[in-house]
């Protein structure tokens, strides 16, 4: 095409673009901004900081045990969740920047120890958020609960527990052998959560608050919990009996409406609290999802901090 020809074309084309051109503009700098790689810019330069700056090592907190795909995922959970201090910073960066918080080191090594332990990474986080999450803090009235224990203790663990359920018979020797480990530092508050499914969880349950109002409340727990498989009411009063209880005033209180409502109180707070099922434990206020022979390091954590 000749060059006055291909002027003409040019300035006839030129106007139908026009209109055109702010959209192409416009369309480039979203991409760039979206994630693009912008002139002069390389894909490590391009990343955010959260992503440039991703720390790999910790003072105060032993990898060595974790492999190297392990310790791969420490650190990505490391630098993903939230501190447990209530900064809009990662528990990583807590730690590497030595803040105040001082639930940061413990924080960092739970998620080594759950990473260890083989959690999924979907388990780790649920993990995480009931230990150190405020959300899922919650408080739990134990005015009225038996206690056992150092009275002065600084954790706490409640226990929703049915009498006749199996589960919950294994746990009971467990938590009575964590009370004794870590004597004068951890007490046990016990809530009554009798499951319907389980025609004699409510009669023991009654037969546990009406021992409770004689001052024997673990003395008849013990029994119930030892016999679980053989309960009725006939063998709640002959353990009644075995533990030296008034009897009368025992039948009087199993069958009183104060001692149903105790016990409905109990199941109300549970309920109030999203207990699912028993046992159900929560330590200083917060769920504990682990397995029960995995308690005594988690109390060995809350204590470091």
């Amino acid at each position: 095409m000749r060059s006055s020809s291909l002027q003409a074309f040019l300035s006839r084309l030129l106007p139908l673009l026009r209109p055109a051109l702010p959209v192409l503009v416009l369309f480039s700098l979203g991409a760039s901004c979206n994630g693009g790689t912008a002139p002069g810019e390389t894909a490590e330069n391009s990343k955010t900081p959260a992503q440039a700056s991703k720390i790999e090592k910790l003072a105060n907190v032993d990898t060595s045990a974790l492999t190297e795909s392990e310790q791969r995922v420490w650190a990505d959970l490391a630098n993903e969740l939230l501190s447990p201090c209530g900064e809009p910073v990662s528990v990583a960066r807590c730690v590497s920047e030595s803040r105040a918080c001082g639930a940061c080191v413990p924080a960092a090594r739970y998620l080594v120890r759950l990473v260890a332990e083989g959690f999924e990474q979907t388990e780790i986080r649920d993990h995480y958020a009931a230990r150190f999450d405020a959300k899922k803090k919650v408080s739990i009235d134990i005015s009225d609960a038996p206690m056992r224990g150092a009275p002065m203790a600084s954790i706490t663990i409640v226990e929703f527990s049915d009498f006749e359920c199996p589960y919950c018979g294994s746990a009971h020797p467990m938590l009575k052998q964590v009370l004794e480990e870590f004597d004068g530092k951890v007490n046990l508050a016990f809530k009554q959560y009798p499951l319907e499914a389980h025609k004699n969880a409510m009669p023991a349950a009654r037969a546990a608050v009406a021992a409770q109002a004689q001052g024997k409340f673990w003395e008849m727990a013990d029994e119930l919990f030892e016999h679980q498989r053989e309960l009725s009411p006939e063998k709640i009063r002959e353990l009644a009996q075995k533990i030296g209880l008034d009897l009368p005033k025992f039948d009087a209180d199993v069958a009183s409406e104060a001692t149903q409502a105790r016990v409905d109180r109990d199941r109300k707070a549970g309920n109030a609290v999203d207990v699912q099922g028993t046992p159900t434990l929560f330590v200083n206020g917060r769920p504990y999802r682990e397995a029960l022979p995995s308690l005594s390091k988690y109390l060995k954590e809350e204590l470091s901090q």
